[in-house]
């Protein structure tokens, strides 16, 4: 007897990354735009930050989603108590990567699934440590352009992989995407159906 195919998870990301990760890992899914505007003050509580987010994306497309699980993601670069988001410009970009070098950072991402049944939102951390950046580092990363639109103003799957002396944690939630956490929740959440569990 055959098994029937999973539903595609409606994932409320328009990130790349995302995209990539999932199908890395052989998820079916299809991307929509979530309807939901994030606000990061940057001294907020950064697990209750990425949680709410992804909470709110995911739910900003439940009723559009008929049975379908839906996935919302938000991840936050957080120092010394301080969250880093997207910079507004190269600027802004030199000067966070200027703080993160030398020391050890870590990047929270919330996950949020939601279907008719149930809701669930759980989170995780990486810890990512720079080495100590040299004013031609910082000027050659920043020339690069690549920290357009990242969190902490690094991508770590890209040129970024420079600028990183250590990680402790999924490597994957520093790209985007907490796999672990994900590919768990699927596996006790939906048993066999995505082929995890």
């Amino acid at each position: 007897m055959s098994v029937p195919p999973a539903p595609p998870l409606l994932l409320a990301s328009t990130s790349p990354q995302r995209r990539a990760i999932l199908e890395q890992l052989g998820i079916p899914f299809d991307v929509v735009a979530p309807r939901y505007v994030e606000d990061d003050p940057p001294e907020a509580d950064a697990v209750e930050l990425v949680r709410g987010h992804a909470r709110e994306k995911a739910r900003s497309l439940a009723g559009d989603a008929g049975d379908r699980p839906v996935l919302g993601v938000d991840t936050a670069v957080v120092l010394q108590g301080r969250i880093y988001g997207k910079p507004a410009g190269a600027a802004e970009a030199e000067e966070m990567l200027e703080r993160l070098a030398g020391k050890t950072h870590a990047v929270v991402s919330g996950l949020c699934l939601v279907t008719p049944g149930w809701e669930v939102v759980e989170h995780e951390a990486t810890r990512v440590a720079f080495r100590t950046l040299t004013p031609r580092d910082l000027g050659a990363y920043v020339a690069s352009g690549e920290w357009e639109g990242r969190a902490g103003g690094y991508a770590i799957q890209g040129l970024g992989a420079a600028l990183v002396r250590r990680i402790e944690g999924d490597y994957l939630n520093v790209v985007g995407l907490p796999a672990a956490l994900l590919v768990r929740l699927l596996a006790e959440r939906f048993p066999g159906l995505y082929r995890f569990g």
